[in-house]
């Protein structure tokens, strides 16, 4: 059964958002989701580069009052 995981990584910069987000994603199985909330603007173009290269999945990327979510199934 996939699993449903949060990473709050608002509030740090560049690369901390992709590092924690790298990080996260090592630890989980298949088919799992990850939410990532973060408010560095760079997460919505280094998160997808760090998914090109790992194979997981962006199911979608959200902007709303300085507040980037993105989700992430793994592969």
């Amino acid at each position: 059964m996939a699993k449903l995981l949060h990473l709050d990584a608002t509030g740090v910069a560049c690369p901390i958002p992709v590092i924690r987000t790298r990080k996260v994603l090592r630890t989980m199985g298949p088919e799992d989701v990850l939410e990532v909330t973060c408010t560095d603007p760079m997460a919505g173009i280094d998160i997808p580069c760090l998914l090109f290269k790992t194979g997981d999945e962006l199911l979608g990327i959200v902007n709303g009052d300085g507040i980037l979510t993105v989700r992430i199934r793994k592969a």
